[in-house]
């Protein structure tokens, strides 16, 4: 919720949260994982890197990782995957929603 203009939702039902920036989503957030948008070439080294990193669950799993909370990343980890899908997001949007952002 800190990223400036991050909205909560729930389209899902109560689960799970979805972030979203510009009326697009750039997280999924359940009690035991995080889903977020990654850029294709950076999420297949994730997966290699880190098993608890697995292709987006009932996602765009060339877009999006999945990401298990288990402890075995860092909050640093979590945190550089949750900005990294964020800036993705916002780069997406139509120039007057940027800007309308700032």
């Amino acid at each position: 919720m800190g990223k400036i203009g991050a909205s909560a939702d729930y389209p899902f039902g109560p689960e799970p949260l979805v972030m979203k920036v510009g009326g697009k989503m750039f997280a999924l957030i359940s009690n035991s994982s995080i889903s977020l948008k990654c850029d294709p070439v950076i999420a297949e080294n994730l997966r290699q890197q880190h098993s608890s990193v697995k292709p987006g669950y009932h996602l765009n799993k060339k877009h999006w990782n999945s990401i298990e909370i288990d402890g075995s990343l860092t909050v640093q980890d979590i945190n550089d995957m949750i900005d990294h899908s964020y800036t993705l997001v916002v780069k997406s949007l139509p120039k007057a929603k940027r800007e309308a952002l700032v």
